[in-house]
């Protein structure tokens, strides 16, 4: 006979616990633990029919092939992927409401329904308003199989009968299994839900592509064992009020992570952009001050992104450090180093940096840009036109190389700047046609640069 079982799962990290703790004793979160009641069977658990026996092998002898990838016909969402649908390949992807994820699988799905069998499980929508937001985006449903269904039992039977390639769930959150008494979007039933169809889709070699709801911090909902799960793991980024979406592989078992995907938001649906280095340069009709040009590396995919910078006298006794898609924890150290090694003071006033176009940025190359912005916006004195810059500063006022120097050089010279700042450790070995390369060692250096071409 049945009895139940009630445990403690932490939502942030998804640690189990035998009672409930204030405090979660994997990560340290507080009030993150969570109640779930499970039911233990006496007879052979529920996993066994999935859980098929292997044999121990050598490494050696383990054939080892390159994964074939079907590619969705949008090029932009192959580039995150890594080229292309893997086959058994498990794929989660988050973002806001509205923000357009329904939209942009729907569209992969009617895409790759010309080629090969796919299945939209629609459990937010009924199959009515996904016919009528196909029509709207002007996309061919004629082979595309749509299921309203959230019973886990009934989808995973769906999938064995119809063994489509693709298969969307739409989303994770509303599923629920009868094994469970939770409600649907409780933690034990996402982690059931995506344990069961994971398990399928590596036994079947189906393409599975979970949907998921974000918090209001904008992390995936549920336990963060449900992102160890899965293969790969995109975020939809950009503001819902603009018409451009980013698209951002933050875990990829099949290719890079960090890649980028630019799309724009049209009356037909998501359309990829060729150019997305035009996204993130402002145009300004002459040279303003506080804005800097940065060549920065999402993936394999080089962006020229404008950095501005708004220093201004502050009125308050503890002036305000803000920064808006770049590390804000960075700017204090870099107007430290400022004012320690280069003489600039900005001890009063208000310091405000912004990355243009909504990109959020994280790596260390952004901080020579920061630095160079902030000092053009304080002598209120524009930089020299059609020049750009790279490189981390260290707390000791030290210049450090950017990886993929090259390839971030070129795609400024493809654009037509023609003079750069970077760190000497990444000056190209030959000179590349346009571009007039600057390589500094040290803060002091950079400025020095500025003196000379006449600016700052």
């Amino acid at each position: 006979m049945a009895r139940a079982r009630s445990s403690f799962v932490c939502a942030d990290c998804g640690a189990v616990s035998a009672k409930w703790e204030g405090r979660c004793a994997q990560c340290g979160a507080w009030n993150t633990l969570q109640e779930v009641l499970e039911t233990a069977r006496s007879d052979r658990h529920r996993f066994a029919p999935l859980a098929a026996s292997a044999p121990v092998q050598r490494l050696a002898d383990i054939e080892a092939r390159e994964q074939a990838r079907t590619p969705t016909g949008l090029d932009e969402f192959d580039r995150v992927l890594g080229g292309g649908l893997v086959a058994g390949a498990v794929i989660l992807i988050g973002g806001d409401p509205g923000i357009g994820k329904s939209t942009l699988l729907l569209q992969t799905v009617a895409s790759l329904s010309g080629r090969v069998p796919v299945l939209y499980v629609t459990g937010e929508e009924s199959a009515e308003q996904v016919a009528l937001r196909a029509r709207r985006l002007g996309v061919a449903g004629d082979a595309v199989d749509v299921l309203a269904e959230i019973r886990l039992e009934h989808i995973t039977q769906a999938l064995l009968e119809h063994q489509p390639a693709v298969a969307v769930i739409d989303s994770i959150q509303t599923l629920y299994s009868g094994e469970l008494t939770a409600a649907p979007g409780s933690v034990s039933q996402v982690r059931e839900c995506a344990a069961q169809l994971t398990r399928t889709a590596k036994q079947t070699g189906i393409t599975l592509v979970f949907i998921g709801h974000v918090t209001k911090d904008g992390a995936l909902a549920g336990p963060r064992v449900l992102e160890h799960m899965v293969d790969t793991v995109l975020y939809f980024e950009g503001d819902t009020h603009s018409s451009f979406r980013l698209v951002r592989a933050i875990k990829n078992r099949f290719g890079a992570v960090n890649e980028l995907g630019v799309f724009a938001m049209t009356d037909r649906g998501l359309r990829g952009v060729n150019n997305p280095s035009a996204l993130f340069l402002a145009g300004h009709a002459k040279r303003v001050a506080g804005s800097c040009v940065m060549a920065t590396q999402e993936g394999t995919r080089p962006l020229l992104v404008e950095i501005q910078a708004l220093v201004d006298a502050s009125h308050a006794p503890n002036p305000r450090r803000l920064s808006v898609g770049l590390e804000g924890s960075r700017l204090a150290m870099l107007l430290a180093v400022l004012h320690r090694h280069a003489g600039v003071a900005s001890h009063d006033q208000d310091v405000f940096v912004n990355a243009v176009g909504g990109v959020r940025i994280t790596e260390p190359a952004a901080d020579l840009p920061v630095a160079l912005a902030i000092l053009s916006s304080m002598r209120n004195q524009a930089l020299p036109e059609g020049m750009l810059a790279f490189g981390e500063v260290g707390l000791a006022g030290e210049v450090r190389p950017a990886p993929r120097g090259q390839e971030r050089l070129r795609e400024a010279a493809k654009l037509g700047f023609s003079s750069a700042i970077i760190p000497r450790a990444n000056q190209p070995r030959q000179p590349i046609e346009g571009l007039r390369i600057h390589a500094v060692n040290r803060i002091e250096d950079a400025l020095a640069v500025l003196g000379r071409d006449g600016a700052c």
